[in-house]
């Protein structure tokens, strides 16, 4: 059987540290002087008692923890279920009084950035469950940091053992990550002051600046208001959301490096490149089609096109346009870049841009291979030699998110939900995109009319596409548990 006590014991750090958290939400309802800082406060209370239990009964003998593999794996799974289920408390106790089905799904779509909301009428909403549902993105976003960065290449997930972090030996690992997670929530911390800043200069409030740099920076999308970026931000604040969501769809470790003078690394690296590149052509082909077919000026089309497309591509999910009003090409367009995300190290969801220059180098080597049959043509990335693992969990990964993908579109449909809502959601919560397409859950709706069947299924396709499904799949393997 797999030793708990470790896992319980970080479990236990964790939710103190969301405990903890739940203090800024209650200095904005004080200062507010809103009633609902006693619902954070019985939420803080219940969080942290369980918290410290966790720790106080399974205190290690020694400081340094050396998880396992297969603890990692539990350890990742339980730690977004039951970090989601204590973070829900607030939106069940508040002023608001979701249902505990809707508030487990917009606990889940913060900790996991995706961005769906089940709430209406935000404009109304206490500022400290708005501030609490855009300070869970952030923390949210510097988890899966970490995750991708030193937990999912050890776990080889996905092809992920291509960031593999140099001295990975067990003596050296954890200062490692320590390393790496200092370096991260530096960035982290200076990119969200940065993008603040830019929304205040673009006379954003500063409550408003907070809440969405916050959501920005961790590519998420929650918003103050229903109508998101669509009615109030000036054009500055849209551009201002543009650079900071590209920003946050970067490999922050590289980000790192780059502030701290290395920034020929950040643009000799593959992934990078290839992301711009791909920014680059589909808002030139989207600006065009807004000025040509949808019929908006010069400078409209290009912000509209570059501001939707970033935010789809980064799974940010701002909308400052319906573009499911545009037409089919845009819709169909819309659809499928939902699924594409940023690079892998950032907060950003999707299949992951690196994943699609692994597979371009694999297929473009089988093509010279029939060309030239007694050839020998090796797949590279990065300049390195692609090893058989790498492609393999890559081709793995593709599968897996294709059948997940059916499988909860069909899920859905079963719910009562119409072909477009669960076609759409479906891919949407798989990619941590946020919003999807038709009149229910598109840029300009929200998760709200869902049936309590739909919600859950979303909730766990959330999870089920943050974590690269193979760290959640493995535990419902016998062998899993076996000695």
């Amino acid at each position: 059987m797999i030793d708990l006590r470790p896992v319980l014991y970080v479990l236990g750090i964790f939710l103190i540290t969301l405990a903890i958290a739940m203090t800024v939400p209650i200095t904005f309802d004080l200062k507010a002087n809103h009633a609902d800082w006693k619902a954070f406060l019985f939420a803080m209370a219940s969080t942290g008692f369980f918290g410290i239990l966790l720790v106080l009964t399974n205190k290690p003998a020694r400081e340094n923890i050396a998880l396992t593999p297969k603890q990692a794996f539990l350890l990742t799974g339980l730690a977004w279920i039951i970090l989601t289920a204590f973070a829900a408390i607030p939106f069940c106790a508040s002023k608001i009084g979701l249902s505990f089905t809707d508030a487990y799904f917009e606990a889940m779509s913060g900790l996991t950035t995706t961005g769906s909301t089940v709430i209406v009428g935000l404009d109304q909403a206490p500022p400290g469950i708005l501030i609490w549902r855009s300070l869970l993105q952030w923390m949210g976003g510097v988890g899966i940091i970490v995750m991708a960065l030193s937990v999912l290449p050890m776990l080889r997930v996905g092809g992920m053992q291509l960031f593999r972090t140099e001295a990975s030996d067990r003596n050296k690992h954890l200062p490692k990550i320590r390393q790496i997670t200092s370096n991260i929530i530096g960035v982290y911390l200076g990119l969200t002051a940065a993008c603040m800043i830019g929304y205040k200069v673009g006379d954003m409030s500063w409550f408003d600046s907070f809440a969405h740099a916050m959501s920005t920076v961790s590519t998420a999308g929650f918003s103050t208001n229903d109508t998101s970026f669509m009615v109030e931000p000036t054009i500055f604040a849209q551009y201002n959301a543009i650079l900071f969501m590209a920003l946050g769809a970067l490999p922050f470790i590289l980000v790192a490096r780059a502030f701290a003078g290395q920034w020929r690394i950040l643009f000799n690296d593959t992934q990078v490149r290839g992301f711009f590149i791909f920014l680059a052509v589909t808002i030139t082909a989207m600006a065009i089609y807004a000025m040509l077919w949808v019929g908006l000026p010069g400078e409209e089309a290009f912000r509209t096109a570059a501001f939707s497309i970033v935010s789809v591509v980064t799974t940010t999910g701002f909308a400052n346009a319906d573009y499911t009003a545009w037409g089919p090409f845009a819709i169909g367009a819309f659809f499928f870049l939902s699924c594409v995300g940023g690079c892998a190290g950032s907060s950003a969801g999707g299949l992951k841009i690196y994943r699609f220059i692994v597979l371009g180098s694999v297929t473009l080597s089988q093509m010279r291979q029939l060309i030239y049959p007694n050839g020998v043509f090796v797949p590279h990335y990065n300049g390195k030699r692609l090893q058989p693992d790498v492609t393999m969990s890559v081709l793995g990964f593709f599968f897996v998110f294709a059948l997940s993908f059916t499988i909860v579109a069909l899920a859905l449909m079963w719910a009562g939900e119409d072909f477009v809502t669960a076609m759409s959601g479906s891919i949407s919560m798989l990619a941590n995109v946020g919003p999807g397409l038709g009149g229910e859950i598109g840029p300009s709706g929200t998760y709200e009319p869902l049936t309590d069947a739909a919600t859950w299924i979303c909730s766990m396709a959330m999870i089920l596409g943050r974590l690269e499904f193979f760290t959640l799949l493995v535990l419902f393997l016998p062998g899993f548990w076996k000695k």
